[in-house]
């Protein structure tokens, strides 16, 4: 299966963590692995030492593999591309999971001024972002970009009622890269409370879901990687638990073709990668689903009307931008005021 680059951004560092035994006799759990085209880890304060690691995770094999059957845009048999196939404006009976997701989108779609919209995967196509020809990197033809933009439209293209899910246009395409993934977080996260642990962190491709406190018995720290394509090093700390955080930007996935750079990044109201200096974003909130879709609609929207639409909703965001000084290269960032009070 092709690599999913959307789905493979690590944009996080776990920082102080104790490898070993902790405090008090407990253990630290660590599991990892591959999903979705790229990793998944689980690290887990086992207090009462009780926790069967092997069923641990059997149980996360098994949720994963649910979730790419029902969110994967590379697999040919999930539930997503089976509802793409279907040229049709009748209802399709879907899992939960997907009707969850796809619900969750309009409601950033409608709160993001249409910046987050799952039926861009034309236009992301167009711009060889997509599934079908990743790499095949070039500025569109005019009339194929004006007709994968005219196909695309997600507030009027889709209707969600219980578990069916059904296109007001035949030709709607839905793809969930940048909400599926939190998606996955959040079951994941779902799989480690069964087993009764309390203090944990889980990611997948840099999206996190962190519980009560470290091994330390401090809040998580999660370094936010500085938005530079030639370094990996922390940008800044947070100090996160009881919630989801995820990271868009826009300095790992893109293309250069005659001196221009483009973005995978993709401005819903032109159809074109965004231009503005917005580097990064990172998203804390209640859930990981509900911080993978921010953190792409407001990269999208740009520091700007983001921070805007982040205090409106009581968002915490975390805006990165690159500096307009060009003799002065660096980055400056921008808080919402829900991001402050949580890191106060």
């Amino acid at each position: 299966m092709p690599t999913d680059i959307l789905f493979s951004r690590r944009s996080f560092v776990l920082m102080s963590l104790s490898l070993a035994a902790c405090k008090g006799g407990a253990d630290i759990l660590e599991l990892s692995g591959s999903t979705m085209g790229t990793g998944y880890s689980v690290t887990a304060v086992d207090h009462d030492r009780q926790v069967d690691k092997a069923a641990l995770r059997k149980a996360i094999g098994k949720s994963l593999a649910s979730v790419n059957a029902q969110l994967s845009n590379w697999d040919p048999a999930s539930e997503v591309s089976r509802f793409n196939a279907l040229n049709s404006t009748d209802p399709m009976q879907v899992s939960e999971g997907l009707a969850k997701v796809v619900l969750a989108s309009k409601d950033v779609n409608h709160a993001s001024d249409g910046q987050f919209d799952i039926t861009l995967g034309p236009v992301i196509e167009a711009w060889g972002f997509g599934a079908r020809k990743p790499g095949s990197h070039a500025e569109p033809d005019t009339l194929v970009l004006a007709a994968a933009k005219g196909s695309a439209g997600q507030t009027d293209g889709l209707e969600v009622k219980g578990a069916t899910l059904r296109k007001t246009r035949p030709d709607t395409q839905i793809y969930v890269p940048s909400v599926g993934k939190g998606y996955g977080v959040d079951k994941l996260a779902e799989v480690v409370r069964s087993f009764g642990l309390s203090d944990f962190m889980v990611e997948i491709g840099g999206d996190i879901y962190v519980s009560g406190r470290n091994a330390d018995g401090m809040e998580w720290q999660i370094g936010i990687e500085s938005p530079n394509a030639l370094s990996r090093q922390t940008f800044q700390v947070a100090s996160v638990s009881n919630l989801g955080m995820a990271t868009s930007g826009d300095y790992r996935n893109y293309f250069e073709h005659d001196s221009k750079r483009y973005s995978h990044i993709i401005d819903a109201h032109t159809g074109r990668p965004i231009t503005h200096k917005t580097a990064s974003v990172t998203v804390l909130a209640e859930n990981t689903m509900m911080a993978d879709a921010w953190s792409t609609a407001l990269l999208a929207a740009g520091t700007e009307r983001g921070l805007e639409i982040a205090n409106q909703h009581d968002l915490a965001v975390m805006f990165i931008d690159r500096k307009s000084d060009a003799a002065n290269s660096g980055f400056v960032t921008a808080t919402s005021n829900r991001f402050q009070a949580l890191q106060a």
